[in-house]
Parts: structure tokens; C-alpha cells; sequence
């Protein structure tokens, strides 16, 4: 594994800042990279990146009762996920605030569990608590050899790029294709285009490297998350453990929650969240121009500046000096700032304007 990451600061990889890595007591198979001298803009993940993905982990669950046992904790159906399929799910805690959002996909054997490397041994320890007397075993995934290196693709060279590796991809988001090559997931679209992982063995990697960087604009953890960002997708990490019910977040609208599974932790607050119309808050995508913007961040309206009207979700450098981001908020907030530049600001009233930016995907407002 040291030669991938030998390999990657051969290419020029910057490593994320001190204070922004993975705590330190966590197992770091890879070392998280921010990018490769500079940060990519919208544009030219547009016309095609592939990004060195470093900062997530991958939780592993082999067993005859692994599938009864995750749809037993988890807000999305497992029971019924093929192995064509990739789904987002969440974990909650009792009083249905998030704890953890997993990207999961299933083979033959497993079922994976994707989430922020930070937070994985604190949350597969918590899945283990549950297993009881359940035939399910968690192990971290990450150092399987055939999970070893995790590569982000997108944009709209990304599936020609692949293609040279893989004869068939995902026809649709959220598919999967096995191959000897790896495995490649089909995440959510960014910017009108298919997005990709492709998790493989470092040797495969290096392999290919050279090729996909000859096609495409370079990059690492930066420019995964910022095309997350613009996708919509949501992902708890460190800093928002416990901050949202999976509806402020919009995890209902991708499909992150199913609402006629039997229970899990929070079910009861999840479900009353969306049928008693208790949400008032949703999360939208914006651009601070401000490079001190971080996730878990206050937000306040000019209008109401003595408390927060939402949080920063995730945020990414958008390549031009600034963050682009995902916020929580209050919906009425989310209309007065999208109608009234600087309405809306960070970290006090008289911080940096909040510039709200189209959404990917309609946010249909629960009955209110």
C-alpha cells in the first residue's frame, strides 16, 4: 500500500492539511490527498476529472444473517438489494439524527458499507455491539486487496476514459458492474454526466494512472467532494454526527430512505418527520467566498442574525478562491436568501454572503 502512496506523491499529490486529516488513532492504509498542486474549478471537472479518493473507509459485512441484520439498523432496504445495485442508507441513533450515511453495495458474499474513514471504527464498533447472536461478521474492507484504491471519475470524458478498462458500465446511477479489473460503482450524476468509483488493488491502479490522467484532469479528495457537492449527495462526517434527521438532509429525495421497511434506531422519528409534516428545513447547494468555510459551520440570516438558521453539510474549494457547499436550513431561510443577495451569511450576520446555486433535483417540500 506505502507504494501507492509513494506512487501518488510521485505524480504531485498534496496531502490534505494537519488539521483537516482523519484523526490520527485511525488506520491510514492511504494517506489523504487533497489534490495535485491546485484545486480543480467546476469547469474542468465538467469536461472530465479522475480523482485519487483517500479519505473513505469501507466496512465489509460477511454472514448468513448480514443482509437481515444491516436492514434491522439502517434506514434503506437490504434484504432486497441485488448485486447490480448501490443504494445510500443511513444509521441513526434513537432519536433519528444520523450517526453515519453509507454508500452500500453488495457481491456474493458481502455487503459493503462506504463511509468517511474518520468515522469508521467508532461506528463499526457500534454495528458490532448489534450483531448479538446474529451469523454477521464486520471487517474493515478497505484492506482487501481488491478495495485497496478507490478512483472517482467523472464528467464528460470520465465513461469514454473507463471504457478502455471496462467493456460494459453501469447503464444507470446507482448500478454496479463486477469485473477482474475491479469493481465499478455508478453514482449519482454531476453537472449533466455519469459519475464513477472504481475500487481496485493498487497494482491495477498504477496501472491505469497514466492512461485516465492523460484524459483527464487530476485530482483527489477536493474535487470528489465538490462533484458530490454539485450532485446533491449528502455525507455526514465528524463534524455533523447527530446534527440532522435523514429528511434535512434530503435523503428521502435520493432514494436513501425506505418508509415501508419493518424498523431500525429513529424509525419512529424518521417516519413522523414525514408524514405528521414536522420539516421545516431542507439542504441546498451554495458558493462562500470563503476559504475558511468547513463543514459543521453556522449560517445566519441578516433578517434574524441573533441564531443560526442552518449548518454546513459538506464543502469542497471550488478552484476560483472560494467553497462550494452543501447547507442545511430552515426553508424559509432558503427562500429569502435565494431571492436577496447577501441575505444570508457565514459564521455571523455580518460574515461572508452565502450565493445560492441551482440544485440537480427538485426539493419537493414536505406538506407543511
Amino acid at each position: 500500500m506505502n507504494n501507492w502512496n509513494q506512487f501518488l506523491a510521485a505524480q504531485g499529490a498534496r496531502p490534505v492539511p494537519a488539521a483537516d486529516a482523519p484523526d490520527s488513532t485511525v488506520p491510514a492504509p492511504i494517506a489523504p490527498i487533497a489534490d495535485f498542486g491546485q484545486s480543480l474549478t467546476v469547469s474542468q471537472l465538467q469536461d472530465g476529472f479522475v480523482a485519487a479518493i483517500t479519505d473513505q473507509g469501507l466496512i465489509g459485512i460477511n454472514g448468513d444473517d448480514a443482509a437481515s441484520f444491516l436492514h434491522g439498523q439502517l434506514t434503506n432496504d437490504v434484504e432486497h438489494l441485488n448485486q447490480e445495485q448501490v443504494r445510500l442508507a443511513g444509521y441513526c441513533t434513537p432519536k433519528g439524527r444520523l450517526l453515519a450515511s453509507f454508500l452500500m453495495w453488495r457481491n456474493a458474499t458481502t455487503i459493503y458499507l462506504q463511509l468517511p474513514r474518520a468515522i469508521q471504527p467508532a461506528i463499526q464498533k457500534r454495528l458490532q455491539m448489534f450483531v448479538l447472536r446474529a451469523k454477521a461478521k464486520l471487517h474493515d474492507a478497505s484492506c482487501d486487496e481488491a478495495n485497496q484504491v478507490v478512483l472517482g471519475l467523472g464528467g464528460k470524458q470520465a465513461g469514454a476514459a473507463l471504457s478502455a478498462w471496462f467493456p460494459t458500465l453501469p447503464a444507470t446511477p446507482f448500478g454496479k458492474v463486477d469485473h477482474a479489473l475491479g469493481t465499478v460503482l455508478r453514482v449519482a450524476d454531476a453537472f449533466g454526466s455519469p459519475r464513477y468509483q472504481w475500487l481496485t488493488s493498487a497494482a491495477t491502479a498504477r496501472d491505469a494512472w497514466p492512461q485516465l490522467t492523460a484524459q483527464l484532469a487530476k485530482g483527489g479528495n477536493d474535487c470528489w467532494q465538490l462533484s458530490d457537492i454539485h450532485a446533491g449527495i449528502p455525507q455526514i462526517t465528524a463534524a455533523t454526527q447527530e446534527q440532522f434527521v435523514p429528511q434535512m438532509v434530503n435523503f428521502e429525495l435520493l432514494g436513501g430512505v425506505n418508509f415501508k421497511k419493518g424498523c431500525y434506531p429513529g424509525q419512529e422519528i424518521v417516519a413522523r418527520s414525514q408524514y405528521l409534516g414536522k420539516l421545516k428545513r431542507r439542504t441546498t447547494l451554495v458558493s462562500i467566498a470563503d476559504a475558511a468555510v468547513v463543514a459543521g459551520g453556522e449560517l445566519f440570516a441578516v433578517s434574524d442574525p441573533e441564531q443560526p438558521c442552518g449548518m454546513v453539510v459538506n464543502a469542497a474549494p471550488n478552484g476560483v478562491g472560494g467553497i462550494d457547499a452543501l447547507v442545511e436550513m430552515k426553508l424559509g431561510a432558503i427562500d429569502e436568501g435565494s431571492s436577496a443577495a447577501g441575505a444570508v451569511r457565514y459564521g455571523s450576520a455580518q460574515g461572508a454572503a452565502v450565493h445560492f446555486l441551482p440544485m440537480p433535483y427538485v426539493l419537493d417540500a414536505l406538506d407543511l
